[in-house]
């Protein structure tokens, strides 16, 4: 998928004469030392790829300016190693996958925020729809109908758990069933993490091409991914995915001129799930939905906190007590402003709370 968004880039910048290349934990060691060469050289003017550019070696001639996309998938010392690699670079982070507004203040506090909360230009509004089990033939019936009307689906199976092994035989197992019986006169495809990344470039070439007409994945096609003929996205067992990465799947479809759909198949009938598929339904705000999912999972789920960093509270309740913690931020920058390595006398003992809780980190 790195390979298709190079190509993207590429045929935009080489029209500039500007140098674009991709470096990926999966190249051969020789293209790896030519890259490395030509980047300290400054022969390269954008560099695109995965973490594999947190690398020690990696050594930037003159890097002016940082891009991160999928912000949520680096920790803050992530994005550190990488600014450090150049002397003061512009720094942008962007994410798609929606934090509540005011949570984004705490993770993202050192930065300048914009927000984009519009769609692009003709995009259509993806309907959603919450199902059991019981319409499993009417699901299949309409998926088989949009691919007769020209369009493609997506078939995403949950993260059974932090095991690609699992998700991988999880992935085979309703692609023997969909391929052997219920969509046998299509063509299914599948995609899982254990797959070399050669294999799943190629396959997402094929789907974006026209040449799949149903393919059926675990979260790795979550980003990175456009194919505008994609109209449907079905999620089995949603129960199991946050809101927040269930309206970062949807946000795989609709990214073209054809109405889009995205159904929930999920099971249980617990007050909190219907709450959650009736969130799903009722809108397509991002922040909204980010607010219910803090709310309903709690401060203490909610994806994305650790890895940035937050010590996990033993009071405090990030949605509860947001208002606190806003008005502790505004104290923290007046004193930082004011004595940056808290040196003062009056600063003592937060100097000792501070080195004392993040001690390990501040090893690192």
């Amino acid at each position: 998928m790195q390979h298709s968004i190079w190509k993207d880039f590429h045929g935009v910048l080489e029209k500039f004469n500007i140098k674009c290349e991709l470096l990926t934990s999966g190249i051969t060691k020789k293209k790896k030392q030519d890259i490395l060469e030509r980047l300290l050289n400054g022969e390269i003017d954008v560099l695109i790829g995965t973490h594999a550019i947190l690398e020690d070696d990696v050594i930037f001639k003159n890097l002016g300016l940082v891009i991160t996309d999928e912000q949520h998938r680096f920790g803050v010392r992530q994005r550190t190693i990488i600014s450090n690699k150049g002397t003061n670079p512009d720094v942008l982070v962007m994410t798609a996958t929606p934090i509540p507004r005011t949570l984004a203040l705490i993770l993202y506090g050192d930065l300048d925020i914009s927000i984009i909360d519009e769609l692009p230009p003709n995009r259509k509004k993806i309907d959603t729809f919450a199902v059991t089990k019981g319409l499993e033939e009417r699901v299949n019936n309409f998926v088989k109908k949009q691919i007769q009307e020209g369009r493609q689906a997506y078939i995403v199976c949950p993260l059974v758990e932090e095991s690609e092994e699992i998700n991988a035989k999880s992935v085979m197992e309703l692609v023997e069933i969909y391929k052997e019986n219920v969509f046998k006169d299509y063509r299914v495809e599948y995609l899982h993490g254990k797959m070399k990344p050669k294999e799943k470039d190629q396959i997402m070439e094929e789907f974006k091409n026209g040449n799949i007409d149903i393919l059926i994945s675990t979260t790795v096609i979550e980003v990175g991914v456009n194919v505008p003929n994609a109209s449907i996205m079905i999620i089995q067992n949603a129960e199991r995915f946050g809101l927040a990465q269930l309206h970062q799947l949807r946000g795989r479809v609709g990214r073209g001129e054809y109405k889009s759909y995205c159904i929930l198949k999920y099971q249980g009938n617990s007050e909190i799930i219907r709450q959650r598929m009736n969130v799903m339904q009722s809108t397509n705000d991002g922040f909204v939905i980010s607010e219910k999912d803090l709310e309903l999972r709690g401060s203490g789920e909610f994806f994305g906190t650790k890895q940035h960093g937050i010590p996990e509270f033993k009071i405090a309740n990030l949605f509860e007590d947001m208002p606190m913690l806003k008005m502790v931020q505004s104290l923290a920058l007046k004193i930082i402003q004011d004595d940056p390595n808290l040196d003062k006398e009056k600063n003592e003992k937060c100097k000792k709370m501070v080195e004392e809780k993040f001690q390990n980190r501040l090893e690192l």
